[in-house]
């Protein structure tokens, strides 16, 4: 009798393997209640808001499969660069989506899990000239690469004009031109709004930075105001990374009562980005974006960071996960450490120094 009892325990129980293989499944998973991701504005909040709604969902059921349920995925923008990674440094944010120099700035409250590859640009040249005029117009159609670059750039007023004349003609611009321009930077931790086109004029104009410039507007807000403030002629310069014309093309000539595809406003102007947006100047290589955890997070483990990294890995390799992250013009995900950014510090203190 007992054998028998003991046979049909058994039966029952591979049945309910069977029966209900996806409850039994994960009934051993972690819980959590809730992961918290940020984004920092290097795109227009709604934009990424909008790119990345069905985000959540995808974590979620990645997740389960790798042996954890959450209940509830949070996607915020962060108000500017500075205050994501004080929210992570503060545990209020599990995972945020840091530049290369951001990172770096907040490593000793942060940890890198991943860094992005994205689709190299059609021209990586030093020369500004080259990137100029319609017939330069950069497409999104090389290798996968680790960097990019950013550029200075000079908008289409009257002195703007006249710096792009100066490049365009092969002629280098002197630390007088600079100073007499009105420039537009982004928070003091952005690889390309701030720290590289620092490290940029420091190589070329005798160790001068953007601090030593007569006339700085920082800007909080993300480049689609610096565009918008170009396009407005109310600014001389803006830097910028390497393929920001691009993604203002379509919103620069639509009138200002209207929105392009993405949500992004028209500017009013009526020539193309490519002919008035005009090179002045190339960085070096920026090493790519960074997914970040916060070692505040209860995520931050081993075993839960190498499943996090599964996790984005498998959604940006997907048709639809590709789609969302590429807001950010990521295409890929590459598992990173600390190390990879020994440069990115380098950079701040440089430019700190």
């Amino acid at each position: 009798m007992k054998k028998i009892i003991a046979m049909l325990l058994a039966l029952v129980m591979v049945s309910a393997l069977f029966v209900g293989g996806s409850v039994s499944a994960f009934a051993d998973n972690q819980h959590f209640d809730k992961l918290t991701l940020e984004f920092v504005p290097s795109k227009d909040a709604d934009v990424i808001i909008a790119g990345t709604a069905n985000l959540p969902e995808l974590v979620k059921a990645e997740m389960a499969k790798l042996g954890v349920d959450i209940d509830e995925v949070d996607i915020t923008v962060g108000t500017n660069y500075d205050a994501t990674g004080e929210a992570m440094s503060a545990g209020s944010i599990d995972l945020g989506w840091l530049p290369g120099g951001t990172y770096a700035l907040y490593s000793d409250d942060t940890d890198v899990i991943l860094t992005a590859t994205r689709n190299g640009l059609s021209n990586d040249s030093e020369d500004p000239a080259t990137w100029n005029g319609e017939a330069n117009k950069t497409l999104k159609n090389g290798p996968q690469v680790t960097f990019y670059r950013a550029l200075i750039y000079a908008a289409p007023s009257e002195y703007g004009k006249k710096l792009a004349e100066k490049v365009n003609a092969g002629e280098k611009l002197t630390w007088e031109d600079l100073d007499g321009a009105k420039w537009a930077v982004q928070k003091t931790s952005s690889s390309a709004g701030y720290i590289y086109p620092t490290m940029w004029l420091m190589k070329n104009y005798d160790g001068k930075k953007i601090s030593d410039l007569s006339n700085v507007i920082p800007i909080d807000s993300g480049y689609g105001t610096a565009f918008s403030y170009a396009a407005a002629e109310s600014i001389d310069i803006l830097v910028c990374y390497a393929d920001g014309r691009n993604d203002y093309e379509a919103s620069w000539t639509l009138p200002t009562d209207q929105q392009d595809e993405t949500g992004k406003q028209g500017m009013g102007r009526s020539d193309s980005i490519w002919n008035e947006m005009n090179v002045i100047g190339v960085t070096e290589g920026i090493y790519n974006d960074t997914v970040a955890i916060s070692k505040e997070s209860p995520f931050y483990t081993p075993e839960m960071v190498e499943k996090l990294q599964d996790c984005f890995i498998n959604i940006i390799n997907t048709d639809e996960g590709k789609a969302i992250f590429d807001v950010y013009s990521h295409a890929g995900y590459a598992k990173a450490t600390d190390a990879d950014y020994d440069g990115a510090r380098m950079a701040l203190t440089v430019v700190g120094g």
